[in-house]
């Protein structure tokens, strides 16, 4: 299982820095990364196998707190053009409304949807007990 953690940060210069100092230093493992923030804030998402460790660590080093945390779908995927439209196609096909897309290390891509039972069904994926 993968997690996507939502964490508000400043948008400064270090800020990325410091965040991602503190969960390497909890021993967790950072898979992908996406920040968006123009203003004063930025949002970062990041995703890793083991939320609790990396909530623990952001909340006693740095204060900073995830804001939102859910279970996300990860797949693996060829580098060639068209992965990312197949993939879509049939998720769309499926009638899931996706409302996370990015990319991961290893030609990975990431998927956050509500029904995520419907979401691996369509990518033909075993389910999560």
């Amino acid at each position: 299982m993968a997690y996507d953690l939502v964490i508000d940060i400043e948008n400064s210069p270090g800020a990325l820095a410091e965040v991602a100092a503190a969960i390497s230093d909890a021993g967790v493992n950072i898979a992908a990364a996406t920040c968006i923030g123009s203003g004063e804030r930025a949002e970062l998402h990041i995703l890793v196998p083991h939320p609790e460790a990396a909530r623990h660590s952001l909340a006693i080093s740095h204060q900073v707190a995830v804001s939102r945390e859910r279970e996300v779908v990860v797949v693996d995927v060829e580098d060639r053009p068209g992965v990312l439209a197949d993939l879509t196609r049939r998720i769309a096909k499926a009638g899931v409304d996706l409302d996370l897309v990015y990319v991961a290390t290893r030609n990975r891509v990431v998927f956050g949807a509500r029904d995520l039972g419907l979401l691996r069904a369509a990518l033909d994926l075993e389910p999560v007990s």
